[in-house]
């Protein structure tokens, strides 16, 4: 029996296995493929859209849009650049029958892209917004809710926490009671611990040891770790270089409860998920 569901401008993902997230970064400055499809002087759409069928030829479920950068370090665009990276692209691929989400912490793109057809709207500020919170509550679009601490510009200055992982389920489930108080339906909404974001290693080992404690009224959690800071420290590998140590981290993750994995490497990725899920999971 399916336990859940992801429900999302008229789309339902169903979570029986592990879905598989593609990233399609429309940024120059990304820390892992910033500038792949261009940049400042304009995105490349044929490219977006070679890149997007081959992701959901290779499995994909979810293609995820982002135009402004997260990574620790990143500066701030504004609200017009970043709308002129995402918004044609989205228009150019909602003929796709996949679920599309946008990745943005700004209420007007994110209410430029749910007018646009996007099914999910990726908040890693975890809807503290309260013109968010209120964008997301007056569409039948999905919600990722994540926790960061920090704004990217600082969050891995100086990450403290008394216990991350206590902390990190605190923040999910206020702003889930928070989403569900504003009328968002429960299976619109899915959970995200945020790894790297304002966390050192040990914090994000620790999140993803405790994966199946951070699950809020039994929605389901997505997983970012493709090509991260972790992965480095854990392995010496270089960016371009942390695909083994991300398709390790996503079969851990699945193995834990992870319901999504969002990646670079779909292909890789859907093949490790499928003997992982081929083997089953010894839950006992």
């Amino acid at each position: 029996m399916i336990s859940r569901c992801l429900e999302g401008g008229g789309r339902t993902l169903t979570l029986e296995r592990t879905r598989v997230m593609g990233v399609l970064n429309l940024t120059p400055d990304s820390f892992s493929d910033g500038g792949r499809f261009g940049g400042d002087g304009g995105i490349d759409t044929g490219r977006v859209r070679a890149e997007a069928e081959a992701m959901l030829a290779a499995g994909a479920d979810i293609l995820d849009l982002g135009g402004e950068s997260t990574r620790p370090g990143a500066a701030t665009v504004d609200v017009a650049e970043e709308l002129a990276r995402v918004i044609p692209i989205l228009e150019s691929l909602r003929d796709l029958d996949t679920m599309i989400s946008v990745d943005t912490r700004k209420p007007d793109v994110a209410r430029a892209a749910l007018a646009a057809g996007c099914h999910l709207i990726n908040d890693v500020c975890g809807l503290r917004d309260p013109d968010m919170l209120e964008a997301v509550a007056e569409s039948d679009a999905a919600v990722c809710v994540m926790h960061m601490q920090g704004e990217p510009g600082s969050m891995q200055s100086n990450p403290s926490y008394v216990d991350v992982v206590a902390e990190v389920r605190g923040f999910l489930e206020q702003r889930y009671a928070a989403a569900r108080a504003a009328g968002i339906r429960k299976d619109r909404i899915c959970l995200d611990p945020g790894f790297g974001f304002g966390k050192t290693l040990a914090h994000n080992l620790a999140l993803l040891k405790a994966l199946p404690a951070l699950r809020t009224d039994g929605r389901p959690i997505l997983v970012g770790l493709s090509r991260k800071r972790m992965i480095g420290d854990l392995t010496g590998a270089a960016v371009d270089a942390r695909m083994p140590g991300s398709i390790v981290a996503a079969v851990i993750a699945a193995t834990r409860g992870a319901d999504i994995v969002r990646v670079h490497d779909v292909a890789e990725t859907v093949q490790a998920l499928s003997v992982l899920e081929a083997v089953g999971v010894d839950e006992t």
